[in-house]
């Protein structure tokens, strides 16, 4: 591609945006930028330092203590804290709630967004998280909101769970979902919703697959109008 293409993807959790993100990304040959990962290693940092989630002004503080980096190699984004890959610590569900949290303060998304925004301007990408088009990239190519009934949500991220040989039940995720789409849609800051001029891609009753398709059609009919 010639020109710079960004496209901003939002949506709860469990919708599957990382990897339907880097699948769309893939594809497009562009890079995916996954923001969820930035703000779960803030979250990460957090925990592991002895930090509360809870105190707003020490998360921070901490946040303009560390050098936060994104890489790009062939199995996707490595996300690296002081020059440490902690890419394989991120997905846990005490990371999860404390990313929740962590994007909650405006001194943590503007440092977040800082980053993305500088990374967008120079390079063609996809990037998704919550407030993407809202804030990060108001005048982003396309907009895509990705969502997904709850249940279906909680079961995909339960099977994930499962996968990795963890303990907990369904009922446990879909409380913890429910949780996290309360804490993303009631945030002061940047919440969790719907821009204007987005396009909402539901997946519920789609596979990976035509979820993909539906996106990459999106993509291609937004750029030939722009051309």
């Amino acid at each position: 591609m010639d020109k710079i293409i960004n496209i901003a993807m939002d949506g709860p959790v469990g919708a599957g945006k990382s990897s339907i993100a880097r699948a769309v990304a893939d594809r497009l040959n562009i890079l995916h930028l996954d923001t969820g990962a930035m703000y779960r290693a803030v979250g990460l940092t957090a925990i592991s330092r002895g930090v509360s989630v809870n105190d707003e002004e020490a998360v921070s503080a901490l946040c303009k203590e560390i050098t936060l980096t994104v890489e790009h190699h062939a199995d996707g984004q490595h996300t690296l804290v002081d020059g440490r890959d902690v890419t394989g610590s991120l997905r846990t569900e005490e990371v999860s709630m404390a990313a929740s949290r962590v994007a909650t303060y405006p001194g943590v998304r503007a440092e977040m967004v800082a980053i993305q925004q500088r990374l967008a301007k120079t390079t063609s990408m996809l990037v998704d998280g919550r407030d993407i088009g809202t804030r990060v990239l108001p005048d982003a190519t396309i907009k895509i909101f990705l969502t997904a009934q709850a249940e279906e949500r909680a079961r995909r991220r339960y099977v994930q769970l499962q996968e990795a040989g963890a303990s907990d039940t369904f009922e446990q995720v879909l409380e913890d979902l429910r949780r996290r789409d309360d804490q993303d849609m009631n945030r002061k800051t940047d919440p969790l919703r719907v821009a204007e001029d987005a396009v909402v891609v539901d997946s519920t009753d789609c596979t990976f697959e035509q979820t993909v398709e539906r996106i990459l059609m999106l993509v291609e009919e937004r750029i030939r109008e722009k051309e």
